[in-house]
């Protein structure tokens, strides 16, 4: 079974019994939802950039550098949420982050220039990193207190929020101003955030179970092992790119390049959170088919076949059709590069990891704007197939580092 099976499962005998116990179910829910919330309202978002990007009468390039506050201020947050959760617990971060990226959803449809866009991203992307950042932090205590793998439920959940979201914003683009549409939101994430909220305040990160074993190169990782985080975290970043890039300019491109109806442009993300979804629900007997490395290298090649089907397709039903196979193919790919970090690296390894994942979410799109400004948006997105089989080629080229690591 591959290691991502095996990580914090070797006491699962343990005498205690069974350890997921009613408080840390309820902790599993609450921040289950709190990740799914997050895909939501972040899709809710993406969906209506190029309403967004008409008002403000902002060109590619003026987007892109708007898009740039959303990296900025999830930067800054990163380098300082987890300075917060380690003062005051990863769960009232959790909350309170929530609270934020609620309130600041409904700011861009109030904005009429790039600038202002600009800035009121700025404060959208430093709730967005704070969030991300803590509920990884409070669901790696969650998994060590567990003894289960259940990391990819939450990416899941993730991915399913984005779904919904996408899905939403696609059946009321064409009939609801992105003004009421994110306002809308905005309610719904603090009505969420009230009623799940508590469950966190009530009840602090849970330690892990003493029983466990050390791992002491969890404890003082190896400089290959450091190298070798270092990798993974690239890997998750080379893939999270390409999420943070259809999440923001898939709906442009169908609609800007393929002049697809609003609502079909807003399903394109729709459909590869969906596919995602499926990836990752289904990730657990995947790796235990194929293995990690096979995982990551398959993974990897499809998501850069998909892309470039994707981005050069001459139809709008073809462009839908690389977005999904897309979808399937980075699927699993950050679960995984997150876990082997972990394996080396214990939680400081999960922690580096997921920052860079993000970081190339985060970044990606206003990457995207400046080279759609050089070259055209299809040009610009083929990148995510680059980076995608660049992803592969780390995958194939770390698959002995678990055995590195364990040396």
């Amino acid at each position: 079974m591959p290691l991502l099976n095996k990580v914090r499962t070797a006491v699962s005998g343990d005498s205690r019994g069974d350890t997921a116990s009613l408080p840390l179910s309820r902790l599993r829910l609450a921040l289950t939802l709190f990740f799914g919330l997050d895909g939501f309202l972040f899709a809710g978002w993406v969906v209506r950039i190029p309403a967004i990007k008409q008002q403000t009468g902002a060109s590619a390039g003026d987007l892109g550098l708007a898009l740039l506050g959303v990296s900025a201020g999830a930067v800054i947050t990163m380098t300082l949420t987890g300075r917060l959760c380690r003062r005051y617990g990863s769960h009232p971060v959790t909350v309170a982050t929530a609270v934020l990226l609620s309130l600041s959803l409904a700011l861009p449809a109030l904005t009429r220039s790039p600038l202002t866009l600009g800035l009121v991203l700025l404060l959208f992307g430093a709730a967005y990193g704070g969030i991300n950042v803590a509920m990884n932090s409070a669901a790696v205590d969650l998994v060590a207190a567990l003894r289960r793998p259940v990391m990819p439920s939450f990416h899941a959940a993730f991915s399913l929020g984005g779904m919904l979201g996408a899905g939403l914003g696609g059946l009321v683009a064409g009939s609801l101003s992105p003004t009421a549409h994110l306002l809308g939101l905005s309610v719904a994430g603090l009505l969420l955030t009230a009623a799940a909220g508590p469950v966190l305040l009530r009840h602090p990160s849970p330690a892990p179970p003493e029983s466990l074993p050390a791992n002491p190169a969890a404890a003082e990782p190896a400089p290959r092992a450091r190298r070798a985080v270092l990798v993974f975290g690239v890997i998750a970043l080379c893939t999270a790119y390409g999420e943070g890039a259809l999440a923001d300019w898939g709906a442009l491109h169908l609609a800007q390049d393929l002049d697809a109806h609003p609502g079909v442009a807003a399903a394109g993300y729709s459909l590869f959170a969906l596919t995602m979804t499926a990836g990752r629900l289904s990730g657990t007997a995947l790796l235990e088919r194929l293995g990690q490395t096979r995982t990551l290298v398959a993974g990897g090649l499809t998501a850069a076949v998909g892309m470039l089907l994707g981005a050069l397709a001459p139809t709008v039903w073809a462009a839908l059709l690389g977005f999904a196979v897309t979808g399937l193919g980075l699927a699993n790919i950050f679960p995984v590069a997150v876990a082997r970090a972990g394996a080396l690296a214990g939680p400081g390894g999960v922690a580096a990891a997921s920052t860079l994942g993000y970081g190339g979410m985060l970044l990606g799109p206003p990457s995207i704007g400046f080279l759609a400004d050089w070259f055209s948006l299809p040009m610009a997105l083929t990148t995510v197939a680059v980076l995608a089989a660049g992803a592969a080629a780390m995958g194939y080229a770390t698959r002995d580092r678990r055995a590195a690591g364990a040396s």
